[in-house]
């Protein structure tokens, strides 16, 4: 008890110390802080939810799927408490016996945005549905048919015929949004029918690897699934996100969903509506992210930006205007801080439009015009010349082809690489395109700092330090300039031996 007292009262006089500190401006004396009222909460949500869940939609798709099972459909006795059970899951639309057929079914969300019947909703809810229903608040049901899809956003535009304008809520911007604002999802989890969960921002631009244009939404309002498609709201009942993942061990909700933001999806329903496709605007380069390693060897400050590693041929900067080895900095106005940005601004541009472009060339930044193309016009001639696994020789030095071990001809060696002039016999051991230009690489060390970047023999040396090679004596001149330099890193430009093209950092030993 003795203890436990003086325990106290010495807890009091350090209080009291303090206090006094706090007080007089003593050593313990606190910062001052800004008096920043905390903005409470909505005390309610009930009048919100209640002027939008009309909006809300459920979607159920049904698929007919073949099977080509042959097996006997089993005999229930006449009577049998299981025979519709039986009856619905072997016969189905297949009928008795022949090519037998199971419908699928799922359940979705989404969300009137026009009252004449115009439905958003994710392109997964829908995606090889056979049958698409929307089924109201109210509970009227009616038939939709497919306007539009765009897999590369995860998004789908429906429509419905309804007797009687429909109920349709607005987008908001959702630019504006801030994380830790209050939002309310809508939506249909695991076929409950509308439900409403509400949450704050957690966080904005998230990239989850789901496709090209990432930049999402994450709330921990309550999303499950069947919640997919349906709209995340403001608290002004703007729609402000379509919601489309979420991350789950589970399978249920803990805390982590993501939405497509209104800043993205707006356009791409719009294009849906009026082209029933998307028109996504097109600058025709191949890029890769500005490391850290990169950015020390273009002399830049910071690492930021998209590095131009190709120019697709019969794209809008097919005339120069872009460069291999450029570094785009701006596009129209809007900061590129990191390569997925590019992609995304670019898509979001109108086909047609002359944009200009800020790019760093040899250390200068300067600015060009370009006039962006369509994306899916120019897919078909950006896929033709693609790089793909199959097409890389393998670590070992064989090729997909033939299978045949690469015999290396006599070859100097530098940063671990075994590298050699381009020949006739060079090109057709490696299976090297008359296209590429520059020196062969005829070997890798193992667990050299080569390797460890992934090149591989029958890689082709174009660049050296942004300086074309195309000897192996310019190769070792290059990088020994280097070291003189006292540079940690050679950038070099590496073709493959279909002629795609990457940047890729060496450490110089």
């Amino acid at each position: 008890m003795a203890l436990k007292m003086r325990s106290s009262a010495a807890q009091t006089a350090l209080a009291l110390a303090m206090s006094f500190s706090l007080i007089a401006g003593g050593p313990f004396a606190a910062p001052a802080l800004a008096q920043v009222k905390p903005a409470a909460g909505p005390d309610s949500v009930a009048d919100l939810a209640e002027s939008l869940l009309d909006a809300v939609v459920n979607i159920s798709t049904s698929q007919n799927v073949k099977s080509d099972d042959k097996a006997p459909v089993p005999q229930v006795p006449e009577g049998s408490p299981f025979q519709d059970f039986f009856d619905e899951f072997f016969k189905g639309e297949g009928g008795e016996g022949g090519n037998q057929g199971q419908t699928v079914n799922s359940l979705g969300s989404g969300f009137v945005i026009d009252p004449s019947g115009f439905i958003a909703t994710n392109n997964h809810v829908i995606e090889g549905a056979d049958d698409i229903e929307v089924n109201f608040a109210n509970g009227s049901k009616l038939k939709a048919k497919l306007v539009g899809t765009d897999p590369k956003t995860d998004l789908a535009l429906l429509k419905v015929e309804p007797k009687a304008p429909l109920k349709a809520v607005p987008f908001g911007d959702s630019r504006t949004m801030r994380i830790g604002d209050w939002v309310m999802a809508i939506g249909n989890p695991f076929g409950l029918g509308g439900s409403v969960t509400v949450g704050i921002i957690s966080a904005r631009g998230r990239n989850i690897n789901a496709g090209p244009y990432d930049n999402f939404i994450q709330t921990d309002a309550a999303i499950n699934r069947g919640n997919s498609g349906g709209p995340l709201f403001n608290m002004k009942g703007e729609v402000i996100g379509i919601n489309t993942a979420i991350i789950s061990p589970s399978g249920g909700s803990i805390g982590i969903g993501f939405s497509v933001p209104t800043e993205l999806a707006q356009n791409i329903f719009t294009q849906l509506r009026d082209f029933g496709e998307t028109r996504r605007g097109w600058l025709g380069v191949r890029i890769q992210p500005v490391t850290d390693d990169i950015a020390e060897s273009l002399s830049m400050a910071e690492a930021k930006g998209a590095l131009v590693a190709g120019i697709i041929k019969g794209g809008p900067v097919d005339n120069g205007s872009i460069e291999t080895g450029d570094v785009i900095i701006r596009f129209d106005g809007k900061e590129v801080d990191e390569m997925r940005d590019l992609p995304r601004v670019v898509a979001e541009s109108p086909v047609g439009k002359a944009v200009d472009v800020v790019l760093l060339r040899d250390g200068k930044e300067m600015t060009v015009k370009v006039t962006l193309g369509r994306l899916e016009d120019g897919e078909k001639e950006a896929g033709d010349d693609a790089v793909t696994q199959e097409d890389t020789p393998t670590e070992d030095g064989t090729t997909p082809q033939t299978g045949e071990q690469v015999q290396p001809s006599k070859a100097d060696t530098v940063l671990g690489m075994g590298i050699s002039d381009l020949d006739e016999q060079a090109r057709k051991t490696f299976e090297i395109v008359e296209s590429v230009k520059g020196v062969v690489i005829t070997e890798v060390t193992p667990e050299s700092a080569a390797a460890e970047r992934g090149i591989v023999p029958g890689d082709v040396i174009v660049e050296v330090g942004q300086e074309a090679v195309t000897t192996a004596e310019e190769v070792k001149t290059r990088v020994a300039k280097l070291k003189t330099e006292d540079r940690r890193n050679a950038l070099l430009m590496i073709a493959n031996r279909t002629g795609a093209l990457r940047y890729i950092t060496v450490r110089i030993d």
